[in-house]
């Protein structure tokens, strides 16, 4: 049994084949340093409700996103696009044909769906949900679904769930093999977060399928200092097929140093605008790397200011990237 923060000898080997990989990914996941010129803004479907608007379209016109990302749940149901006369859902072909029409008429994309999985508590049902929600993307021209693959029945058994997320990674890579679709892992928690984690299961899954959807917080909360940061994104923009754009202010002592993983996060969590995190140089690194998908706003510190600030802030963080791009 191995510690949460160890890895094997081997699982070094396959990540030393991910990082030859990564000299070649970004032509996988990304045609041309020219991508972002057709990059959309997105923003998480969960904070649109904080502006007030009527419904979730006049919310993405009102902060000026033109792309969202969904979360879906596990019978099918998109609880956060909100609507005074409807309900939205994937659940079936009437339901996506509807969620479709309102989206040309709107004029919106959905960027990506958004899962929360447990696969190594229940691998068979994870499997065919991810199935469900791939067959919808493909029918709604959405190419990335974030997932997670976090320890949960094998929390604290590193090296044996390395082996489990390589398995199912190929299987999620079968999944999706005929279609325009890539599963985008987000860096979340004490697993994920860890660049030679993602190395070995890069290395061992190698499809451009399963790629990474790259939240530049959380790899800032998990504890790498400011000036690592920028290294550990270019390593892995290659592999990105979504984003999660979000920042931290910490107090300039403690912005290079090695801290403890979350630490005071809900103190100095911040809009992307306000916060360390250098955006220009994120967006140059993704340009080099030919990323494609979008830049999507998840802002966890909406909370901290007044209910009538909330949605202005939000078009503040989208004029933001807007500028940048």
């Amino acid at each position: 049994m191995m510690s949460e923060g160890s890895i094997t000898r081997r699982d070094f080997m396959m990540a030393s084949s991910a990082a030859a990989m990564t000299a070649t990914a970004g032509k996988s996941f990304g045609a041309s340093i020219q991508a972002s010129k057709s990059w959309t803004i997105a923003c998480r479907d969960a904070h649109l409700s904080v502006t007030k608007a009527p419904d979730v379209w006049a919310a993405m016109k009102q902060i000026g996103a033109t792309g969202v990302e969904v979360a879906v749940s596990e019978d099918m149901q998109c609880s956060y696009l909100y609507h005074a006369q409807k309900k939205y859902a994937i659940d079936s072909a009437d339901s996506i044909a509807a969620l479709k029409d309102d989206l040309q008429k709107s004029g919106f994309q959905i960027t990506s769906f958004l899962m929360a999985n447990r696969f190594d508590e229940r691998p068979e049902f994870e499997l065919e949900w991810c199935s469900k929600v791939a067959a919808a993307a493909k029918a709604l021209n959405v190419h990335a679904i974030r997932i997670d693959v976090v320890p949960r029945k094998l929390a604290g058994q590193r090296e044996e769930f390395v082996r489990f997320a390589i398995d199912t990674g190929k299987k999620l890579v079968d999944i999706v093999k005929d279609v325009d679709v890539s599963f985008g892992i987000e860096n979340h928690g004490n697993t994920t977060n860890d660049p030679e984690f993602l190395k070995a299961l890069f290395g061992g899954v190698k499809s451009k399928k399963l790629g990474l959807t790259l939240d530049t917080g959380n790899f800032y909360w998990y504890g790498h200092p400011l000036s690592k940061l920028y290294e550990i994104y270019e390593t892995f923009a290659p592999y990105a097929c979504h984003t999660h754009c979000k920042s931290i202010a910490y107090p300039d002592e403690q912005k290079n140093s090695q801290r403890q993983m979350g630490w005071e996060y809900g103190k100095y969590n911040c809009p992307i605008d306000r916060g360390d995190i250098d955006f220009a140089k994120v967006v140059d690194i993704l340009k080099k790397s030919g990323y494609q998908g979008d830049l999507c706003i998840e802002n966890e510190s909406l909370g901290k200011f007044p209910e009538a600030e909330r949605g202005d802030v939000l078009r503040k963080e989208v004029e933001y990237l807007r500028r940048l791009i």
